[in-house]
């Protein structure tokens, strides 16, 4: 199988803190066990499989300064990949890749800008990246949360759009309970005080002072 090393088929960009350089990849779809990174001192390797084929693709980063790889990280979601990396030192990056520039180095300074709009992306070369981020925005917002995150979701829709009556039923089941029910019913609940009920097969216990 062939593994591409040039001109990989996604697209990125890079922006950067005071303390961290942050590389977006446009990838769609890609699952955790389709994608490894590996963190050194100035390289960041991404070997994907994708496509029909899975397809294997290498993607290197030659950084121009160092990073501390124990403290880099990167977050995948359905739309994109976000490499978060560590600088060593707390100076500008002229670029993302090559040798570095033999320019005098100066800090970022944080700098809070007084807008009537929201701030554009930053980018690293004249892309348009507010738009990309901005769809990218628009397609994670479509995202359908899932398991647990689904029901959290679920909760906290009937809590906001409930009536007081509901508010308060979920509330007063909630904490009686101990967390284990959870009504909306409050001519139900406000009879009496609503006793714990434990999953099947769990027994409820109270911790000790």
């Amino acid at each position: 199988m062939d593994i591409k090393t040039e001109n990989p088929p996604f697209k990125h960009d890079w922006y950067q803190t005071e303390t961290s350089v942050v590389i977006t990849v446009l990838l769609k779809n890609l699952k955790e066990d389709q994608l490894a990174i590996k963190f050194s001192d100035k390289i960041v390797e991404l070997n994907i499989k994708a496509g029909e084929h899975n397809q294997e693709i290498s993607k290197v980063f030659n950084l121009s300064h160092d990073i501390v790889p124990d403290q880099c990280s990167y977050r995948l979601t359905t739309v994109k990949i976000e490499i978060k990396l560590k600088k060593l030192e707390g100076y500008r990056w002229e670029k993302l890749e090559g040798a570095s520039d033999n320019v005098p180095k100066a800090r970022i300074e944080p700098v809070v800008p007084k807008l009537d709009k929201p701030p554009s992306y930053p980018t690293s070369k004249g892309t348009d990246w507010s738009a990309i981020e901005k769809d990218i925005s628009v397609q994670e917002a479509h995202e359908k949360p899932e398991g647990e995150e689904a029901l959290n979701k679920l909760f906290q829709d009937i809590y906001g759009k409930g009536s007081d009556e509901v508010k308060k039923a979920m509330n007063k089941s909630f904490m009686e309970s101990g967390g284990t029910v959870l009504s909306t019913n409050w001519r139900e609940v406000s009879k009496d005080k609503v006793e714990c009920k434990p999953p099947d097969g769990m027994e409820f216990k109270k911790w000790e002072s």
